[in-house]
């Protein structure tokens, strides 16, 4: 597996290929299945594991990957849909959402698919973890250029958006959720109600036949979320390769 580190514009940039076509096939008579490309927000802490997250998803999966990250400025502006307000101290969420959505597809996808010469049935996933992975799935409320998403422990949370998840529509084939099963442990009430909502958008998700899977895993929200990412986007994978689609737990 590579690794290679670039800058877009301003934005830092993290890409992990694995097995793709320009990198292990050199002639026509041996193709490649098309790749997957993986895109995910990251801040600091992320960049620290994310190592460990695409070796632990090479051995989950024995698909080709581009795992492409990128590093947000302000997590609590750049990946929330709307203005809400803190749940801890005074830090408020942002309404920049849409600029980091705008960048994914508008640069940074383009500039993966032409550096590695992705074919045009490449499947892309958007993923991440917490409000990273909310994010990811307000994405594909917006646009359908995503195929699935790996959203590993998503703030769903997050004010007004189970209201919101109930009057739209995912536009994506798959989505993977995930939580911790001692993540509603805590005695902050928006965040103690974690364990409900994610319930509730599995629900949604079914009743508006988007398949998907919800997975628990052991700990709170802080414990393993690069191995936790990992698990999401390789479910994510196995679902697309097979196109069987679930609505339970993985299996």
């Amino acid at each position: 597996m590579n690794k290679e580190l670039y800058d877009i514009g301003n934005v830092h940039c993290v890409a992990y290929i694995h097995d793709t076509p320009g990198y292990r096939h050199s002639s026509d008579t041996a193709p490649c299945a098309a790749p997957f490309l993986l895109v995910q927000p990251v801040d600091t802490h992320d960049l620290e594991t994310l190592d460990n997250q695409a070796d632990v998803l090479t051995g989950l999966v024995g698909n080709s990957f581009v795992l492409a990250a990128f590093k947000v400025n302000i997590w609590r502006n750049d990946l929330s849909p709307w203005n809400a307000p803190a749940v801890y101290g005074n830090d408020t969420f942002g309404a920049g959402a849409s600029s980091t959505l705008n960048f994914i597809t508008e640069k940074l996808i383009p500039f993966l698919k032409e550096k590695y010469h992705l074919p045009e049935n490449t499947q892309i996933i958007a993923g991440g973890y917490s409000l990273a992975a909310l994010f990811a799935l307000w994405s594909a409320y917006q646009t359908n250029a995503f195929d699935a998403i790996a959203a590993a422990s998503p703030s769903v949370w997050f004010r007004n958006w189970t209201e919101y998840a109930e009057k739209n529509r995912c536009l994506a084939k798959f989505v993977y959720l995930s939580i911790g099963d001692r993540e509603a442990k805590t005695g902050n009430s928006i965040m103690a109600s974690v364990e409900d909502r994610i319930k509730k958008q599995q629900e949604i998700l079914v009743t508006h036949n988007t398949a998907c899977v919800l997975e628990w895993n052991r700990g709170g929200h802080f414990h393993e979320p690069d191995i936790r990412c990992a698990k999401a986007f390789a479910g994510c994978i196995k679902a697309l390769s097979e196109q069987h689609f679930s609505y339970g737990s993985p299996s």
